[in-house]
């Protein structure tokens, strides 16, 4: 009996991954969100709208820059890489009630990417899209210019794995964790914001922990 409960134990890590793995896979082709209710080792939920979300490679990913801009950009993931890179420690709240306290997300901040395009003075927003081809999000421009809000190439100190949004997903520390879209592939400065994809469904555009969608969560900064 000693036996089997250590072999149990020994084997329980890679049955955890196995089931973790199972659930990313099974997230990105559920567009019903039916995975999220399961939990994984991290205390994350896999959310999905899409009915799948292809794979981005070092080779394949790209990120845009454009819209109110002096200089247009396409990012490769090395240069991505390359960039100053900024560590936040911070709780993630989600919008449905569940948090995950000191999650470490590592990444190039907003600000620097709008700066090096080059930001209009008629912009005032931006607008987030996503290479599910589905997803969006969006920020005022001051939000965006924020020092925890982020192009995050980690997660828990580890790459960002696909079903957690990588190669590159944002990262608004603050905010409500729909704000911080998965599978980031566009920033396109507008003269306005415009809602994303939940907030046309009803969830706050400014989405501050504990401060909308009527939840009085402790702050997340």
């Amino acid at each position: 009996m000693l036996g089997l409960g250590a072999a149990g134990m020994a084997a329980a890590p890679y049955v955890q991954n196995g089931i973790d793995s199972f659930l990313g896979a099974a997230a990105g082709k559920d567009p019903t969100g039916v995975t999220g209710l399961l939990p994984n080792s991290s205390g994350f939920r896999y959310y999905s709208v899409a009915a799948s979300t292809p794979k981005k490679t070092e080779q394949t990913y790209r990120l845009t820059v454009d819209g109110l801009v002096d200089r247009p950009a396409t990012y490769t993931l090395a240069q991505l890489r390359s960039m100053p890179q900024t560590r936040l420690v911070r709780d993630v709240q989600c919008v449905t009630g569940w948090r995950v306290p000191q999650t470490p997300f590592e990444g190039v901040q907003l600000s620097h990417l709008l700066a090096l395009a080059g930001v209009r003075p008629s912009a005032r927003a931006i607008r987030l899209t996503c290479f599910d081809g589905t997803y969006s999000e969006s920020l005022t421009l001051q939000q965006a210019g924020r020092k925890d809000v982020l192009a995050a190439l980690k997660m828990q100190d580890k790459d960002v794995p696909h079903a957690h949004g990588g190669p590159v997903r944002l990262y608004v520390a603050p905010m409500y964790f729909y704000k911080s879209a998965k599978w980031l592939s566009g920033i396109t400065v507008t003269d306005r914001v415009q809602p994303g994809y939940w907030e046309e469904l009803g969830y706050d555009v400014d989405a501050w922990v504990g401060r909308s969608n009527g939840r009085s969560d402790t702050p997340t900064v």
